[in-house]
This record gives C-alpha cells, structure tokens and sequence, in this order.
C-alpha cells in the first residue's frame, strides 16, 4: 500500500506566508491551485499547502523529517530564518519554527550522537 499525505497550513495572510514559507522550505511552490493557496511538494506523494483561511490560521502543528536537520536547519538560516527551540528525544531532534500567524513546523530527523 502507498502512503502519501497532502497537508495543509492554515494562514491569516496569504502574500506574506508565501514569502516565509519559501524562505523556510527554500524553494517556489510546485503550483498554484488558486489565489489563495500555494503548494509544496516535498518529496513523491507527500505535500504542504498554505490557505488563506483566518479562521483556522495558528494551529497548525508539523514536523518534516529530513536526513541531516542540522545541516537543513543552517540553509534555512543563511535565508534569514530562525527557529525558535529545539527538541531532543534520544537521537532525534527537531528544530521547531513559528511562521507570523505561529503555525509550528518544525525540521527535524535522526541526529549521530556525539563523539
């Protein structure tokens, strides 16, 4: 059985979301759907989303799992992002990020212990 996902983000203000969330993914949408609404995909059968919908925006909680988030998290940074905690549970840690309406990503994955 294939597993995908198509997960969306809820947001206040579209323009200004756009802009974050290239930012933190480091790359333009994979297309538009509409004019309120832009899509990622992150990798085969699995995608993010921005909707403008008020009503919703804040609450979203995700996680995208990475092979090396410390070096993911550095690319971020050099493009003017960065996160506001880190979580540690055992060798995975993520690094968690609040877009302007404070939907939490967070980039995250298995981190080698140190030596």
């Amino acid at each position: 059985m294939a597993v995908g996902i198509f997960a969306g983000i809820a947001v206040r203000n579209y323009e200004g979301a756009l802009e974050w969330y290239k930012r933190l993914l480091g790359a333009e949408p994979s297309f538009y759907p509409n004019d309120v609404e832009a899509v990622w995909q992150l990798a085969e059968d699995r995608y993010v989303y921005i909707i403008e919908d008020a009503r919703r925006a804040g609450s979203a909680v995700s996680m995208i799992w990475v092979d090396e988030p410390p070096t993911a998290v550095a690319r971020i940074a050099e493009r003017g992002l960065q996160p506001v905690g880190v979580e540690e549970h055992g060798t995975v840690c993520k690094w968690v990020f609040h877009d302007p309406d404070g939907n939490e990503t967070g980039i995250g994955g298995e981190v080698s212990p140190p030596k």
